[in-house]
């Protein structure tokens, strides 16, 4: 046996029983437990994170395809309400076709009215396909006016023609009311779409066929088309070119009665006239033409406004704000008419500074005219405190807001009147003033002036007082009562005629059915008729009745 000594130096024995056994066995490997782990947690790792990459990619993929199916939905959607609002444009439009044939049939303006009131609606809406379906289904298919109007939408009048019973009907004309109705819709559309020249072209054609057709059907649109003519005009500069076919249109429709062109192509004129500062021609025109009565609230209140500015231009400013109080009272009160109502207001705002009054505050406070009356509220806070020298600020810091409302040579007239508000202040707080304290108080150039201004001033009304020219002072009198003066007779007298006028436009805009008087005389004539039959149904039964006496 082989003995192994311990590091004790203490013989050991092994048995030779376990080293058979060893050297019996195998080779085994050696082990690797540890490494086979890690490997399988990377392994396992690799494959989730693949997993995971396919899957957000499978997810990704999935999102967008829902993404795009989202926004094809949309598309479609989107399409379908614009097809569905195009489709009741068109309807609308049809049914605007249908009122205008029984404005023809029944000779009732009121139908045509209409029409034109929902033009508003309509024009938010247009586009070029809807009029060129609406065209090619009231024109009929070989018609040269179709092709015309198409081509200034640039559609083809053949293309998209379905064979329906609207489209395929072979009418030989087309009224001339729709016809008409249909050229004002490309127009507005040209309009809108800022195409001047097309529209130019466009109204000189529309204005020659109305020239050559007299039916009082055509009269509301008629005018309309005079507007959009000279509105083309006016934007591309050259409103000088229609004024005389504005003044041959003009007689025209006074010969023949049209109420509505007459009134249109007046307002026409004076705008046309006020365009190149032409307030001479514009007076003689109000002077010799006359303005129907019978002309919508729109051409009235314009026409007041324009009368407004010409009275002011020629110092009447009494018959000028009342011009522009029913200019003022006649416009449409809502925000579609914002442009006119500022113009009018600060006309009118003027015109009372002028004549020596103040406007309310509460004309400054409306929102439609916060904003624009800025400048003109500076005007008349100087105004009412009478101080010069902010006058000419003012007048210097807002020179071109006046001049591009055209009211810088009325104000420059405000002077005076600072100089009388500062006069009546002074009046007011000093019993006694000498002239130079008055020249210093008002920044005038000398004492001399001081004393013709005063001396105006107390010639006006505007203050009572004496000038001492020998001591050079001023000395106001004693305030009077002024319910012993004229003044309150005035103010009720103003009160009382406007009442009256109102009462009298109020009968004038009345409305009544037309041939109503006809049923009324018609239903007399049936009573009377009666009437005669029980009279005579009585006086036989009298006659019957005394021949059966006669007999008994």
């Amino acid at each position: 046996m082989v003995q192994k000594k311990n590091s004790n130096n203490t013989p050991t024995r092994r048995s030779t029983r376990n080293k058979k056994s060893a050297e019996e066995e195998p080779e085994q490997p050696k082990p690797t437990k540890r490494i086979t782990r890690s490997l399988a947690k990377k392994l396992e790792e690799e494959t989730k994170s693949k997993l995971t990459e396919s899957s957000e990619d499978v997810e990704m993929a999935v999102e967008n395809q829902d993404v795009e199916m989202a926004q094809a939905e949309e598309i479609d959607e989107d399409a379908k309400k614009a097809g569905e609002a195009d489709a009741l444009v068109l309807a609308d439009i049809k049914q605007n076709f249908i009122l205008l044939e029984r404005a023809v049939a029944t000779i009732e303006s009121r139908f045509t009215t209409r029409v034109l009131r929902t033009t508003a609606s309509i024009r938010k809406r247009l586009n070029a396909n809807i009029l060129a379906q609406a065209i090619k289904e009231a024109f009929p298919r070989d018609s040269v006016d179709k092709a015309r109007l198409l081509s200034y939408l640039s559609k083809d009048s053949g293309i998209m023609e379905i064979d329906s019973e609207e489209n395929s009907r072979e009418a030989s004309s087309i009224l001339p009311e729709i016809d008409l109705y249909l050229h004002l819709l490309v127009l507005i559309y040209l309009l809108d779409k800022q195409e001047f020249d097309k529209g130019i072209l466009l109204a000189n054609e529309t204005i020659n066929k109305i020239k050559h057709t007299n039916r009082r059907t055509l009269d509301q649109l008629s005018a309309r088309i005079y507007f959009f003519y000279a509105r083309f005009y006016e934007l591309t500069g050259n409103l000088a070119e229609i004024r005389p076919v504005l003044l041959a249109a003009q007689r025209t429709a006074t010969l023949r009665h049209d109420d509505d062109s007459q009134a249109t192509l007046i307002n026409l004129l004076l705008r046309n006239y006020f365009h190149y500062n032409l307030y001479d021609q514009a007076d003689k025109l109000v002077s010799k033409a006359t303005f129907p009565e019978t002309a919508g609230n729109n051409q009235q209140a314009r026409y007041m406004y324009y009368l407004g500015r010409i009275k002011a231009i020629q110092l009447d400013y009494t018959l000028s704000h009342t011009h522009l109080l029913q200019a003022i009272r006649k416009a449409p009160q809502n925000t579609a008419t914002a442009g006119f109502q500022q113009a009018v207001y600060k006309l009118s705002i003027i015109v009372q500074l002028l004549m020596g009054e103040i406007p309310e505050r509460s004309i400054f406070r409306q929102p439609v005219l916060r904003k624009p009356l800025i400048p003109y509220l500076h005007i008349v806070q100087v105004v009412r405190i009478g101080d010069l020298s902010n006058f000419q600020e003012t007048l210097g810091k807002y020179g071109d807001v006046f001049r591009n409302d055209k009211t810088y040579t009325l104000i420059l007239r405000l002077r005076h009147n600072v100089i009388k508000t500062g006069i009546r202040m002074i009046s007011l707080s000093y019993s006694r003033i000498p002239l130079r304290d008055i020249c210093l108080k008002l920044h005038l150039d000398s004492e001399e002036d001081a004393e013709y201004i005063v001396a105006k001033a107390i010639r006006d009304g505007v203050i009572d007082a004496t000038i001492d020219h020998e001591k050079g002072f001023m000395k106001s009198k004693e305030i009077v009562d002024i319910y012993s003066t004229n003044e309150p007779q005035i103010a009720f007298h103003q009160r009382i005629s406007f009442c009256l006028n109102l009462h009298n436009e109020s009968v004038k805009a009345m409305r009544f059915p037309l041939n109503a008087h006809r049923k009324e005389l018609a239903s007399a004539e049936a009573l009377r008729e009666r009437e005669r039959e029980l009279a005579q149904e009585i006086a036989e039964g009298e006659m019957d009745e005394d021949d059966d006496v006669a007999d008994f």
